[in-house]
């Protein structure tokens, strides 16, 4: 074979997928993790197990020894996830082996032998000849050069009940990131300690107006070099609005299951509910009803969400409060949610917030009435149970409405196996 001039070299255009791995070898992202105990300690906790897997398989329990891939694991997410799902087989992979050198240091740390990790793109998950029940990938298909043959990939990699979980970027939230990423690229910023530290001093003696302000002051990708050039310098970027990702999902012979935190999407929920177009908005079909409030909310950074194969039998969205078939749920309350009772609104017994919420609207005022019903959840019995246990909540459609509105608010989630 004749080797290849300087020439010939030289001028051969960059492979995008060999560009995203070199930045990843000299960047790993997230920042590594040298300890996992609270991770640990928190998934002690069997209603946070529990509460993950009902919000990807509402109607179904989870196997024991079920599979799941970790696609694009970065430096630690793969050793939290075998952390957490013991029970559980884990597979992960990632181009980066400087990012998988700190998964195994961790692996080796907690002893953690249901993990398996494999130096494989998402492109070629095929190799592993293997089907998953399911598939976590978060903040990587949008850094792949074609990220529907990414997805497509994965989508081959899933059991046909399996589960997807997804994070990818957010276009209108990110408007002041692509702002300050083109101007790198003007002024051909490169991802250096000298260079970073100058951008991060940029960005700081910015204008509070600035759209990167906003961003910047929420998020830890501007407080930490490899983070805030994961950020702002990637050779590979793209964002998704909600209509882009339907379609997107479309393609890949995917279907939409629900976002993992629903309430920032939905008319229902926070000051859109009382908005003059609350009730226009409400009567939208909710692909369309999402797309409308992202619009209203205007910060929207990312877009995490759950997905099923389109050739799954049964509805993307079991959750239903029509008919009767509510009433066999049984609501577990989410173990990161918060139940305030101090400094409280006129006529409130309590505020319910959902501390993975970022916009302070989503909180949820309940008055006494409402707040008993919400002691006796126990994620043990029914809704029939709850709320035809106590004079105070006989009228079932106003028990309906609050506990519909519980599940909207990502208070609550709804263990439906027994309505099949």
């Amino acid at each position: 074979m004749r080797a290849a001039s300087v020439e010939e070299t030289t001028s051969r255009p960059a492979d995008p997928g060999d560009e995203v791995r070199a930045f990843y070898e000299s960047h790993p992202y997230p920042a590594p993790l040298a300890n996992l105990d609270r991770h640990r300690e928190l998934y002690r906790n069997p209603d946070r197990r529990r509460a993950v897997s009902l919000l990807l398989w509402p109607t179904r329990q989870p196997a024991r020894n079920r599979k799941i891939l970790i696609a694009g694991c970065g430096t630690s997410q793969a050793a939290i996830h075998a952390m957490r799902e013991p029970d559980a087989r884990i597979t992960a992979i990632d181009i980066s082996e400087a990012s998988l050198t700190h998964t195994r240091d961790l692996q080796r740390k907690y002893d953690l032998r249901n993990l398996d990790l494999h130096r494989v793109a998402i492109e070629d998950v095929g190799s592993l000849g293997e089907v998953f029940d399911e598939i976590v990938c978060t903040g990587v298909l949008h850094h792949l050069p074609d990220p529907d043959l990414g997805l497509k990939s994965l989508r081959a990699a899933l059991a046909q009940d399996g589960a997807l979980h997804i994070m990818v970027y957010a276009t209108y939230g990110r408007a002041g990131v692509y702002m300050m990423q083109e101007y790198c690229r003007l002024l051909g910023v490169r991802a250096n300690d000298e260079e970073l530290r100058a951008l991060s001093a940029t960005i700081g003696a910015l204008s509070p107006d600035h759209p990167i302000a906003a961003a910047a002051s929420r998020a830890k990708d501007f407080r930490q070099a490899d983070a805030l050039a994961d950020a702002l310098l990637h050779p590979v970027d793209r964002a998704y609005t909600v209509p882009q990702l339907h379609g997107w999902l479309k393609r890949c012979g995917l279907s939409f299951a629900r976002w993992y935190e629903q309430a920032p999407y939905l008319p229902q929920c926070g000051a859109i509910a009382s908005m003059p177009h609350a009730p226009r908005l409400a009567s939208l079909p909710p692909p369309l009803q999402h797309a409308a409030v992202e619009l209203l909310r205007a910060t929207m950074t990312k877009h995490d969400f759950v997905a099923y194969r389109d050739d799954r039998a049964g509805e993307s969205q079991p959750i239903s409060f029509g008919g009767e078939g509510w009433l066999s749920y049984v609501p577990l309350r989410l173990p990161w949610t918060l139940c305030v009772r101090e400094r409280l609104p006129a006529g409130a017994s309590a505020v319910l917030i959902n501390r993975a919420h970022p916009y302070p609207d989503l909180a949820l005022p309940i008055n006494q009435a409402q707040d008993r019903v919400l002691a006796a959840i126990d994620g043990k019995r029914t809704v029939s149970e709850i709320l035809r246990g106590g004079t105070e909540t006989a009228d079932l459609d106003q028990g309906r409405e609050f506990v519909e509105r519980l599940w909207r608010y990502d208070l609550i989630v709804l263990d439906a196996t027994a309505s099949r």
